[in-house]
């Protein structure tokens, strides 16, 4: 028996008592909610008294002087979860080949990250230094802009069905809708290993650029390296810290400080997407550029563009396998 956690307030004397260890299903944020208003007004009541909390599938208000993590998740029904037939079949999917080329893509991009750093060491100046914050602030917006543009894309367009890219790269979109607690049950391979995979030509290219050019030729680009590396970083880091947001028992101390501060993803900032029909708050790497792109209303213009184009309709097959069984 493990006592119940709680880091932003006391607990009252009922919830101070030893609770069991969570399951699957406990450990994780499971909101996908088919009212679409009860989104709206979660977006509009983030930041108050009202915040939303997840409770038999239903988003409720907090309790006043409850902390988010003394909330707890208690699904009636199937209404999603790993007992959903759609999310078992979408489950099985991920083959033994898809593995394979998960566990080589993370060995070479680790690699080359590595040498990458030995190479930005080596080469380091002192008049770098006041850059460093700079493009680690412009590569952490770029990941979250990227985050956010691959998520809207895969979520809105396409299907499981598209050769080569439906069942490597939608397959986890559709499965994440239906199954929130599935990127909890994955290891940190099924996890992050697409977006390691897709910096390996850009972090490649940054190498081979170290290894054969001169020192005055890598003085001149050195800053846009430094920019490269970084954005790499945060974009390997994306999805792990995606499934942090969808995690509510047993994070350190240091992951639930710089999720308080909005440093990364928020977790109640990323359950409003798990509100059907998970239309809003796409960038996941910390969530920073969802309310400005909100705001302008980017991404039903994109939508709007893209359908009058080609007539395909917005998450129609997010929402096929969204059905209820």
């Amino acid at each position: 028996m493990a006592p119940c956690h709680n880091h932003n307030s006391k607990l009252d004397k009922s919830s101070t008592s030893t609770c069991k260890t969570p399951t699957d299903t406990e450990r994780c944020d499971h909101s996908d909610n088919n009212n679409h208003n009860e989104r709206s007004d979660g977006i509009k009541n983030e930041n108050s008294s009202k915040i939303a909390s997840e409770k038999n599938g239903v988003e409720t208000p907090l309790a006043q002087g409850q902390s988010e993590s003394q909330t707890e998740t208690q699904p009636k029904g199937k209404k999603w979860g790993s007992g959903k037939k759609n999310a078992q079949e979408l489950a099985k999917m991920y083959s033994k080949g898809k593995r394979l080329q998960e566990i080589i893509g993370i060995g070479i991009c680790i690699i080359l990250l590595i040498i990458d750093l030995l190479y930005l060491v080596r080469y380091f100046d002192s008049s770098y230094l006041s850059y460093i914050i700079l493009y680690a602030f412009a590569g952490i917006c770029t990941a979250d802009l990227a985050s956010g543009l691959v998520h809207w894309a895969a979520d809105t367009w396409g299907t499981v069905e598209f050769p080569v890219i439906g069942q490597a790269l939608l397959r986890p979109f559709r499965e994440h809708h239906i199954d929130p607690t599935s990127i909890c049950r994955h290891d940190f391979i099924e996890t992050n290993a697409d977006n390691f995979t897709v910096c390996i030509p850009f972090i490649a290219y940054s190498a081979y650029k170290f290894y054969t050019c001169t020192p005055e030729e890598i003085a001149s680009f050195y800053n846009w390296e430094l920019y490269v590396f970084f954005l790499a970083c945060f974009v390997t880091m994306t999805n792990e810290f995606h499934k942090w947001s969808h995690t509510y028992f047993g994070l350190p101390k240091w992951i639930l400080f710089l999720q308080d501060y909005h440093i990364i993803l928020p977790r109640l900032h990323h359950r409003q997407h798990h509100v059907s029909p998970h239309e809003v708050n796409y960038c996941i790497t910390t969530g920073w550029l969802n309310p400005p792109l909100e705001a302008i209303n980017f991404w039903r213009i994109a939508e709007a563009i893209i359908t009058k184009l080609t007539g395909a309709i917005p998450r129609s097959d997010d929402m096929k396998w969204s059905k209820q069984d």
